[in-house]
C-alpha cells in the first residue's frame, strides 16, 4: 500500500470514528435524559455501568467500563512510549543536523532561520491562543463531580524549571513521564555527545536508531489500528458522561488553528524574506500558494518535496546545492506549524479541563514543542500525538485533559492541512533567505512573472 493511500485510509477511519462517536454520543445523552428521573433510569445505569463506568472510582465491582478500558489501555499505550520517543527522535535529528559532512555555513544558517521562525510562530500562536482563550471561547462548564480532578500550576520561579531541565539521575528521570524536560535536556547530551565521537558512537547510534524503529512501528500500529476503536469510545464516553459541553470549545479549537496558521503562512514568511532579502514578499506568496494547496490536499510534507523542489529552483530562483540541503532538512526538523498547533492544543486543552493557562505556561510549552517538533518521528498524524508530549511536560495528566486530548487527536484533519502548509511554505522561505545569504540566488528568476 503506497504512503498516500495508508494516509487516505487513517483519515476515513478517523473521520467515521469521530462521526460514529459523536453519534452514539449524541443518542446516550438523548437516552439519558429521556430516561433519568423515571422508571427508566436503572435501565440508563446499567447502560452506564457496562460502558462508561470508570472502574478506578469505585471500591468494588460496580460496573464493566467497556468504553474506559478501552480508552485507558489507548492513553497507557502512548504513554508507554513518550519517554523512548522523545530520547530517540531527538537524539538522531540532533546527529543528522550536526552531521559532519552537512556542517558549514550553509547548515548554520538554516538551522538559524528555522529556529527563529520556530519562536516567532510559537510566540504568535501562543498570543492567539490566548485571546481566544480570555474570550472564554474555550471555556466548559465542567460536571461538579469532576472539580477535584482539575490540575493547576503553582506559581513559583520560572528560573527552578532551567534548574530541574537537567536531572541528576538520568535513569529516575527517564522512570516517569512527568520529567520530560529533563529528557529532551538527556536527548540533546546524547545527540551532540554522539556527533562529536563520530564513527566511535556509531554502535550506540545504531541500537538508538533501531529503537526509534520499534517505538515508531508501535505508534503506527497505535494510530492506525487502535485509535479509531479508543477515539470512538472516548468521545462516546465523554459525551455521555460530560454532555455537550466540550463540542463547542472543540469546534474554536478547529477553527483558531485554522485561522492562526494561515495568517502565520501569509505574513512571518513574507516578511521574513523581505526583511532579510529585500524582495517582493507578493512574489513570494503568489509563487509558493501552489505549494501550500498541494500541502493541504495531500496531507504529506514528502509528497510535497518534489513540488517544493521545482518551485524553489525554477520560480524562486535558489540554487540547487542550496535547496538540496534546506528541503530535505526542512522536511525533518521544520515543524513550526506542527508549534504553532501545539501552543493552540495546550491552551484549549487546559482551559477546557480548568486549568489557567498563563503567559509563563504558554513559554513553557513553547520551548517544550520546539524541542519536541524537531524531533518530531515520521509516523501519522504525529505531530498531534506529540501534543500529549507536551501535556505531559506541564503535567496536564488528570481525566479531563486526556478527553481534551481525545478530541484534538481525532479532529486533527481540517486543521492539520493548515499545519502542513505553515511547515512545508515555512521550507521554502528558509531556502529563499539561506540561498540569498549564501549568494545563490538568482533575482532574474525571483521576479520573474
Amino acid at each position: 500500500m503506497s504512503l498516500q493511500k495508508k494516509k487516505s485510509s487513517i483519515v476515513k477511519k478517523m473521520i467515521i470514528s469521530v462521526a460514529a462517536g459523536f453519534a452514539v454520543g449524541f443518542l446516550c445523552l438523548f437516552l439519558k435524559s429521556m430516561m433519568m428521573g423515571t422508571d427508566g433510569e436503572g435501565v440508563w445505569k446499567v447502560v452506564d455501568a457496562i460502558f462508561f463506568q470508570d472502574i478506578t472510582a469505585t471500591t468494588s465491582i460496580e460496573g464493566i467500563g467497556l468504553f474506559y478500558i478501552i480508552g485507558q489501555l489507548f492513553m497507557h499505550g502512548l504513554q508507554m512510549m513518550i519517554v523512548p520517543l522523545v530520547l530517540c527522535s531527538l537524539s538522531l535529528a540532533l546527529c543528522s543536523l550536526a552531521d559532519p559532512k552537512k556542517l558549514g555555513k550553509i547548515a548554520g544558517k538554516t538551522f538559524i532561520t528555522y529556529l527563529s521562525f520556530y519562536v516567532v510562530a510559537a510566540a504568535l500562536a501562543g498570543a492567539g491562543a490566548y485571546f481566544v482563550k480570555s474570550m472564554g471561547w474555550f471555556s466548559v462548564n465542567l460536571p461538579a463531580q469532576q472539580a477535584q480532578e482539575i490540575v493547576t500550576m503553582e506559581g513559583y520561579n520560572p528560573l527552578v524549571t532551567v534548574v530541574n531541565a537537567v536531572p541528576s539521575n538520568m535513569i529516575n528521570a527517564m522512570s516517569t513521564n512527568t520529567t520530560i524536560l529533563s529528557v529532551v535536556v538527556i536527548a540533546i547530551v546524547l545527540g551532540l555527545c554522539i556527533t562529536k565521537m563520530g564513527k566511535k558512537a556509531d554502535p550506540i547510534k545504531n541500537v538508538i536508531q533501531n529503537l526509534n524503529d520499534i517505538v515508531q512501528m508501535f505508534l503506527d500500529f497505535l494510530i492506525n489500528k487502535i485509535a479509531p476503536i479508543a477515539i470512538f469510545c472516548m468521545i462516546s464516553r465523554a459525551l455521555a458522561v460530560y454532555g455537550y459541553e466540550y463540542i463547542s470549545p472543540t469546534l474554536v479549537w478547529i477553527a483558531s488553528t485554522i485561522v492562526i496558521c494561515l495568517v502565520l503562512v501569509c505574513t512571518i514568511y513574507p516578511i521574513g524574506v523581505f526583511l532579510t532579502t529585500g524582495l517582493n514578499p507578493i512574489t513570494f506568496l503568489k509563487k509558493t500558494a501552489k505549494i501550500g494547496l498541494f500541502a493541504a490536499a495531500t496531507n504529506s510534507s514528502a509528497a510535497t518535496l518534489p513540488l517544493n523542489t521545482k518551485t524553489c529552483i525554477n520560480e524562486l530562483g535558489c540554487s540547487e546545492e542550496v535547496t538540496s540541503f534546506v528541503l530535505p532538512t526542512g522536511m525533518t526538523i521544520n515543524m513550526n506549524g506542527t508549534t504553532a498547533m501545539h501552543m493552540i492544543a495546550i491552551t484549549f486543552i487546559g482551559t477546557a479541563a480548568g486549568i489557567d493557562i498563563t503567559p509563563m505556561t504558554l513559554i513553557l510549552t513553547a520551548f517544550l514543542s520546539i524541542c519536541t517538533a524537531v524531533g518530531t518521528p515520521a509516523i501519522p498524524v504525529a505531530g498531534t500525538t506529540m501534543v500529549y508530549v507536551v501535556m505531559m511536560g506541564l503535567g496536564f495528566n488528570s481525566e479531563l485533559c486526556m478527553i481534551g486530548y481525545s478530541l484534538v487527536l481525532a479532529m486533527n484533519y481540517l486543521p492539520g492541512m493548515a499545519v502542513i502548509t505553515l511547515n512545508v511554505v515555512g521550507d521554502a522561505a528558509t531556502n529563499v533567505i539561506v540561498s540569498h545569504k549564501e549568494g545563490a540566488l538568482n533575482k532574474e528568476i525571483y521576479n520573474k512573472k
